[in-house]
């Protein structure tokens, strides 16, 4: 798609290194996290003994595949039984200013949290066998979008009888040919068989008459006065004759389970005879929407500002396969959310803010209150590290998204599309890589997912990509996947493309 402001191949403003559209919180920390470690490196050239026990700053210790063991009793991995602390504090302890409640450097939970790749593979891996819905017969036109659960296969040869490719005449033998009064039509049964010197006029998807060698094309044949058909080219035996079966006989398979079901399978199953589908159903998805401040119309006022995420997080959901059973704006209120999540039956459970440990963070004691387990509580990315995912029943999952526009998008792309995806039986889409036109700026620590546009090969940054910015990510065709530390210009980044672009490989239909 073409961002708003670009016109005919005019180049989209990219991000450059004195881009003042990300000089925001991240950057701050950023900058306060390499002052803590060359204060960090300081203390210890200064320290009379280096290696006399370990450091708390130090990262957790990998175990022989290559996975960062547990990071404390404050971590829960996917199979355990344990549990974040409670009294309202997130999982790693720490506050909004940079260290933990005893005093612990900010780089502790960035070791701590779970890296962006790791977080998304758990969340692939998260629902269970019973999680998912049971393969169900659904009408052509409900299936757009869906996962083939069962191999589609022919029931009945394609074409099912000899047809006509082009309109002209069906001819018998060698010309002059005598041509019948009465024409064959697509939709009408084949008159009677032709003798040699016979011809017939037929039109494009009729049935060939017996004994037809040919179709001599309109625009190659001429009739003289006394009414008999010339070739002004002679076809070649079987020319423009479509053979019973020549795409498939009865019987074949013609895509196997886990294809996606676009417009032209649905156009390939009606031909070959189905009027229903065996498909994976749509997992269904709840959105609560948290916050006092948050305005469902008019303009922003006395501290109130307009809620951005309910009316985008639905579509967006639905664009990743889901069904959205409901939409609720609760506010600030603990006991709301908790009967809100316990009483879902939802497969997916989606928070928007109250993710983190503030005063009216609800979101992770309503978890531990009802005894959830955590499998990935913040993650190493920007924006959006605050996000979560729990299992809050065994076939029930809560993904908590960041308040902030932007980070509530990264959330849905980290978390909630491969969770979406196995649930929904998609295969995943390959990976693929582009060179940005531009430099990006990088956290010491953590991925960064950076708005791009995709114009002539390359990934070209957008401005407005803080995380409480929507603007950006609004005329872009996807994220560019940033490592620690940044990209120079030409340096090959992934590309998580949005649902609902078509400017690279595979679109998304639903």
């Amino acid at each position: 798609m073409t961002a708003p402001g670009v016109h005919g191949g005019q180049d989209v403003e990219p991000l450059e290194v004195r881009d003042r559209g990300i000089e925001d919180r991240d950057v701050e920390e950023a900058l306060a996290l390499v002052k803590e470690d060359r204060d960090r490196a300081r203390r210890r050239d200064d320290a009379p003994d280096r290696t006399s026990s370990p450091r708390r700053d130090t990262a957790p210790a990998e175990d022989h595949a290559g996975v960062p063991a547990p990071a404390g009793p404050g971590t829960r991995t996917p199979g355990t039984q344990s549990h974040p602390p409670g009294n309202g504090a997130s999982q790693h302890g720490t506050s909004q200013h940079g260290t933990s409640q005893h005093g612990t450097p900010q780089q502790d939970r960035h070791h701590k949290v779970t890296p962006w790749p790791e977080a998304r593979e758990i969340a692939a891996r998260a629902p269970r066998a019973c999680a998912r819905r049971a393969p169900v017969p659904v009408a052509l036109d409900a299936a757009l979008g869906l996962t083939l659960a069962a191999p589609l296969t022919a029931l009945t040869d394609l074409p099912s009888f000899d047809t006509s490719a082009m309109d002209g005449w069906a001819v018998a033998g060698p010309g002059p040919w005598v041509v019948r009064e009465e024409g064959v039509l697509a939709g009408h049964a084949a008159r009677a068989r032709l003798d040699d010197g016979e011809a017939v006029r037929i039109a494009t998807g009729a049935r060939i008459p017996p004994d037809t060698t040919a179709v001599l094309r309109s625009e190659h044949g001429r009739t003289d006065d006394r009414g008999r058909l010339h070739a002004t080219r002679d076809p070649g035996h079987g020319q423009d004759i479509r053979p019973r079966g020549q795409e498939c006989r009865s019987g074949d398979q013609l895509l196997p389970p886990g294809t996606t079901v676009t417009p032209a399978v649905l156009g390939l199953a009606a031909a070959a005879g189905y009027d229903t589908l065996t498909a994976v159903p749509r997992p269904r998805a709840d959105v609560l929407v948290l916050g006092d401040e948050l305005l469902t119309e008019g303009l922003p006022h006395d501290g109130l500002i307009r809620d951005a995420l309910g009316p985008m997080l639905p579509p967006w959901l639905r664009a990743l396969g889901a069904e959205v059973s409901s939409v609720r704006r609760l506010g600030d209120d603990a006991d709301a959310l908790h009967e809100a999540i316990t009483a879902s039956d939802a497969d997916l459970v989606v928070t928007t803010g109250g993710t983190a440990s503030g005063p009216v963070d609800h979101v992770q004691p309503t978890l531990r209150r009802i005894d959830a387990e955590f499998l990935v509580n913040g993650v190493k990315v920007r924006p959006g590290h605050p996000m979560l995912l729990a299992r809050t029943k065994e076939n029930q999952h809560l993904v908590g998204l960041p308040g902030n526009p932007l980070a509530a998008v990264s959330g849905l792309l980290t978390l909630a599309e491969p969770l979406l995806r196995t649930l929904a039986a998609r295969p995943e889409r390959e990976p693929y890589l582009l060179s940005l036109r531009e430099a990006v700026h990088g956290h010491p620590y953590d991925t960064r997912l950076v708005p791009v546009v995709l114009r002539a090969g390359q990934a070209v940054p957008l401005h407005y990509n803080g995380p409480a910015m929507l603007r950006g990510v609004a005329a872009a065709d996807a994220l560019a996947v940033v490592p620690p530390g940044g990209a120079r210009p030409g340096q090959a980044a992934e590309i998580l493309e949005l649902p609902w672009s078509t400017s690279g490989p595979g679109a998304c239909f639903t």
